[in-house]
């Protein structure tokens, strides 16, 4: 017959015990964490391994091993060591392998590769290639639309927008302008279903048209002279046409809700409507107003649009409205809304940040093309 040692003797210090008491209490714990806790606890009581045993609800084994454990490592020793797991059963090689035909090929008749065909097309499974996917940030179901300015005064133009966003003039306004046009009027042929517990919101795909509106808009970037118009404000006025007679008058709109005695720095587009000679004679007859031009194909760089994405999301993809007058109500109070309490946009990257980012992004475009014409 075995002979059995003797229990460790378990003598706490009042910090131990402590920390083995919150973890008997804890709800967050592990059961397995809370039990060892309680088995030492219970030694240092003088309990031997049956009676703690038959209190915890474990085997006098299991009782034997944490304290002995506690005894040797202390707090330390009660953590559960590595375990090994089971082996690989996929190894680098193949890894590498389906990451490069990812990357680097097509399936026969599609244009990009999905989890079933890579796994097919590899021998693994599917759960294996999405793992891998995710694991290499690899996307092929996705696919994004992108374009690269050509204005040959692009870096120039950035500089002077992106500086008055960080760094705008003493005693003056910066007010960023552009139309939304084409703005529908839509009404669902049946009755929207209201979200309810365990269901989200309801439509038709198809919808009736009741005519549009253009939106133009003038968002307040930044102020730095003694005004009433807050950073963040919104002037809107919607018109049923986007020509230069529109844009006319809606610099007169802009006009009349700025101060007189502040220089005006707008930021606009390359629109043809924004550069007629009704708009050079405006211009030229307010000296204190200052024009700054966006480069072509850059639209992120005018704050406005952040503004307008805010309005389609939030009022006019899943709005209802029956008529133009329904819509132009509706658009003016999300206006009027804001302008409650306006939010100034957070520009946040340099000049030379931005310039540095497109700067890699055109090197990766030349070296891909570089690649594709040597492959070729």
């Amino acid at each position: 017959m075995a002979r059995q040692t003797a229990a460790s003797a378990i003598t706490l210090t009042d910090e131990e015990r402590a920390t083995l008491e919150r973890l008997r209490r804890r709800r967050k714990v592990s059961r397995g964490e809370a039990q060892r806790a309680e088995i030492v606890l219970c030694a240092s009581d003088g309990m031997n391994n049956s009676e703690i045993a038959d209190a915890v609800g474990v085997t006098r084994q299991t009782v034997r091993v944490w304290r002995d454990r506690f005894a040797k490592h202390r707090l330390d020793g009660l953590g559960d060591e590595p375990r090994c797991g089971a082996p690989r059963k996929i190894g680098d090689d193949q890894i590498e392998a389906i990451v490069v035909k990812t990357l680097e090929t097509q399936p026969a008749a599609a244009t990009h590769w999905s989890t079933r065909g890579m796994a097919k097309a590899s021998g693994v499974s599917t759960s294996t290639v999405h793992r891998i996917w995710r694991a290499f940030s690899l996307q092929p179901h996705r696919s994004e639309t992108f374009k690269l300015s050509t204005d040959p005064q692009f870096v120039q133009k950035v500089r002077d927008i992106v500086g008055l966003y960080l760094s705008p003039p003493q005693n003056a306004l910066v007010v960023c302008v552009d139309e939304k046009s084409q703005i529908q009027a839509l009404d669902r042929t049946q009755p929207v279903l209201p979200m309810r517990m365990g269901q989200v919101e309801r439509r038709t795909h198809d919808y009736d048209r009741h005519g549009t509106t253009t939106l133009f808009a003038g968002f307040i970037a930044a102020v730095t002279g003694k005004t009433d118009v807050k950073a963040g404000s919104v002037i809107g006025k919607c018109m049923p046409r986007h020509r230069a007679q529109e844009f006319r008058a809606f610099l007169d709109e802009v006009e009349r809700n700025v101060p007189k005695d502040l220089d005006i720095h707008i930021v606009m587009d390359n629109a043809s409507s924004h550069k007629t000679e009704m708009i050079k004679r405006w211009f030229a007859k307010r000296p204190h107003w200052h024009v700054h031009f966006t480069p072509t194909s850059s639209s992120w760089i005018n704050q406005v649009e952040r503004f307008f994405a805010m309005l389609a999301d939030k009022q006019i993809k899943r709005g209802a409205h029956r008529s133009v007058k329904v819509l132009i109500a509706d658009i003016m109070n999300f206006i009027a809304k804001r302008n409650d309490d306006p939010t100034p946009l957070r520009w946040t990257k340099s000049a030379d940040d931005i310039l540095a980012s497109i700067e890699r992004y055109c090197q990766r475009t030349l070296d891909v093309q570089t690649n594709t014409k040597a492959g070729g």
